[in-house]
């Protein structure tokens, strides 16, 4: 089997790349309680589904959230003995070990947390103590980085859904003890970042940490539809240094929109297009890349279990959910184009953005080679075309439901140009090319 090629920070601190230098736009899904709730045979379909959807990041927790040191895996094996981070269980770990080499098999990479964040802050779960401290943090962290050392395909996230500052206490030292503890044991220094509560980002606390390789925001289910993730990742884009930043929670499918803690289908569910529109825009506000979420799979609904938080359906069910076969058709249109230079520009717009549910974002080569504009409806829209380089455009609909390319045509340049999207009530992105580049359809890799 070829070992994955490990993922870096490019030079330029925008994006992320493979080690030979080629782009890695992160296409996430979060699989919060894989290794705790899943067998391997079970792993093994999520790995294989995923990967035919064109995700590339699987979010998985080793310490997992529900009753994680209480509560066995699918083996019966417990990942502490104690509840100590110092004695980590063999049996645990042995399953652990096979279902990241199952990812790699698949060609994924594991977004691995140390553990969830209640085992440093236990706010919001009145049956968790903390167990760790900056000692023990650091001999935790040193043995997952000397087990995982060979393991190419391992994105460190620590945190996991707490802040690393609350209610005047400062966990900071802790997290940076098991940083480097990880990169102790790896032997190197391993890419790095930290997921926060909703609404928050990594950056607010951890930004000038040595550690963090990248940002990560939460936008999160709490706020209701249309929250502004796009704001969040342009607070983050702007900040020195510049660090890549992306949503690695955005709001789940088949998630109930009410607000945090109340968490009932009152206000009915985020749907597929709930989905696109954060996905969307928040890669084009200046995302490295994004996480996709839903509601049963981040919790591994099953039989075996009680559903939280009135989850709908099994996660064997909720893999084919439409959002899930929809968010790869981001992911290749943003392979389809060259991908370093782009950068967002909301002064595309030669009109208003709009507000929520109506915002329309931009993103675009900085070479003048391409501009794209996300609707998140149907629209009539007018944008500065004189930006592109060449005297002639190539314009295109893309759909974000089908991964289709609708050719406008070919059009003489000019300061301005109005178009109006594809009336089918869905949402559509406006891609305008200089004619001379002569790239493929929107969407359409290059085998």
């Amino acid at each position: 089997m070829n070992r994955l090629q490990r993922i870096l920070v490019h030079p330029e601190g925008r994006f992320l790349m493979t080690e030979d230098g080629n782009p890695f736009f992160w296409l996430g899904d979060t699989a919060w309680e894989l290794f705790h709730r899943l067998t391997l045979e079970e792993a093994d379909y999520y790995f294989r589904t995923r990967t035919a959807q064109m995700f590339n990041v699987v979010q998985a927790v080793i310490l997992a959230e529900f009753r994680g040191l209480t509560e066995p895996n699918r083996y019966g094996a417990l990942p502490l003995k104690n509840s100590d981070p110092e004695q980590p269980d063999e049996n645990y770990f042995e399953t652990v070990d096979k279902m990241i080499l199952q990812a790699e098999k698949y060609g994924l990479y594991i977004g691995i947390l140390p553990t969830w964040g209640d085992k440093v802050f236990p706010a919001w779960a009145k049956d968790v103590k903390p167990i760790f401290n900056e000692r023990n943090a650091f001999q935790y962290g040193r043995f997952l980085g000397n087990r995982y050392r060979d393991q190419s395909n391992i994105i460190w996230i620590l945190g996991g859904d707490r802040p690393p500052v609350h209610e005047g206490c400062d966990d900071r030292n802790i997290w940076r003890a098991m940083a480097a503890g990880i990169n102790s044991g790896s032997g190197m220094r391993v890419i790095k970042t930290y997921h926060p509560m909703g609404r928050t980002s990594s950056s607010t606390h951890l930004h000038g940490e040595s550690w963090l390789d990248m940002n990560m925001i939460q936008s999160g289910h709490g706020s209701g539809r249309d929250s502004d993730c796009w704001e969040m990742i342009a607070q983050d884009y702007i900040k020195i240094p510049i660090k890549p930043v992306l949503d690695g929670e955005p709001n789940y499918e088949d998630h109930p929109v009410n607000p945090w803690p109340v968490w009932n289908p009152s206000n009915g569910y985020y749907r597929d297009d709930d989905v696109r529109k954060q996905l969307y825009r928040s890669v084009f506000a200046g995302g490295c890349g994004v996480t996709y979420g839903h509601h049963s799979v981040w919790q591994m609904a099953s039989e075996n279990y009680e559903p939280v938080n009135h989850s709908q359906m099994t996660w064997r069910d909720a893999l084919h959910r439409p959002g899930a076969n929809q968010v790869q058709y981001l992911r290749r249109l943003m392979e389809s184009r060259p991908y370093f230079s782009r950068v967002p520009d909301q002064s595309i717009l030669a009109q208003d953005a709009g507000i929520l549910g109506k915002h329309i974002q931009v993103t675009k080569d900085r070479n003048g080679k391409y501009v794209m504009v996300y609707l998140p409806g149907p629209d009539k829209i007018r944008v500065r075309t004189g930006y592109i380089q060449g005297d002639k455009i190539r314009a295109w609909w893309y759909s974000t439901k089908t991964g289709i390319a609708l050719e406008i045509g070919k059009i003489i340049k000019t300061e301005t140009s109005e178009f109006i999207s594809p009336d089918d009530g869905g949402d559509w992105v406006l891609v305008l090319d200089d004619l001379r580049e002569n790239f493929p359809a929107p969407g359409h890799l290059e085998l």
